[in-house]
């Protein structure tokens, strides 16, 4: 069994190092097992998460051409595991690279702005890639499936994709209408995809610094949604979505007056169980919500 020889300049985001950290622990352990090499970018800044632009386009440009910028000066592919962060630095990367054919000028400014500030410019020469399509693009399906030592066959999964990942960039890996890429690893571990009304709507976190009673609401119609489709988890390739599915959980309960406890899984962190990673390595005691239930359906 031969494995690809990957290596990407890992762009880690905020939440999955701060308030989420058992995201970023189960990102170093899938790509340990798979065999696949991070190098993280130590140096890089928050994306913004689209709040940037509210004040100034030209800064969330400017921020997230750096960005691409430490990936570049490693020849590498930049890669994320948040869906709001694939979401921001693609488009800004496709933006860039669009400018250079039709709008040189406006790359030029960003340029010389960054190089004020001693750093490299961005040239247009690398990809963004969420870790979800490297999965399925670059590592490939079949190459998973014959890694997994722990089928997934009694778990049925609700993917969660969330906004950005589908639709921000003109260029996707997936149909932003009905996406499929979650499903088919699903089913490439053995487990069994749910699918459900809420799985390519927003989890409600944008909302939830002024309307919080709304976001909660959203969520907790989505939470509702998958459980009355059989689902035993969710499963999300964003940060901001995990902390607003899982984390909030509790909180969007009072607000609908409804018990939920459904548990909430990063995409690395079940892939890592089909391969037989143990579930002290993936950070699953650090949930909100208990993900008991799954690990008792699976061990």
């Amino acid at each position: 069994m031969l494995s690809p020889n990957l290596k990407y300049a890992y762009y880690p985001g905020c939440v999955a190092q701060g308030a989420c950290r058992e995201l970023y622990i189960s990102t170093q352990s899938l790509s340990e097992a798979l065999g696949i090499e991070l190098v993280e970018l130590k140096k890089a800044s928050c994306c913004g998460s689209g709040t940037f632009k509210e004040d100034s386009q030209l800064l969330e440009d400017i921020v997230n051409a750096r960005n691409i910028a430490l990936a570049e000066s490693l020849n590498l592919p930049l890669l994320t595991h948040c869906s709001t962060c694939q979401g921001v630095i693609g488009h800004v990367d496709e933006k860039l690279k669009d400018c250079q054919l039709h709008n040189p000028a406006y790359t030029n400014q960003v340029n010389v702005l960054l190089q004020k500030e001693g750093c490299s410019p961005y040239r247009g020469s690398t990809e963004v890639k969420h870790i979800l399509y490297a999965l399925v693009k670059d590592y490939g399906l079949e190459n998973i499936s014959q890694r997994v030592t722990r089928a997934l066959t009694s778990l049925k999964c609700a993917a969660f994709y969330g906004c950005y990942l589908l639709r921000a960039q003109k260029s996707i890996d997936d149909d932003p209408i009905q996406p499929e890429a979650m499903e088919n690893v699903f089913r490439a571990i053995g487990a069994t995809p749910v699918y459900y009304r809420g799985r390519t709507q927003c989890c409600g976190w944008p909302l939830s610094s002024y309307a919080t009673n709304e976001s909660f609401r959203m969520a907790g119609n989505h939470i509702i949604d998958a459980l009355d489709n059989g689902a035993d988890c969710i499963v999300t390739p964003c940060p901001l979505c995990h902390l607003n599915l899982d984390s909030r959980q509790p909180e969007v309960e009072k607000v609908i007056g409804k018990k939920l406890g459904l548990p909430v899984l990063h995409l690395p962190q079940l892939v890592a169980l089909a391969l037989g990673v143990s579930p002290d390595k993936l950070g699953l005691d650090r949930h909100i919500v208990s993900t008991k239930s799954v690990l008792e359906k699976i061990m």
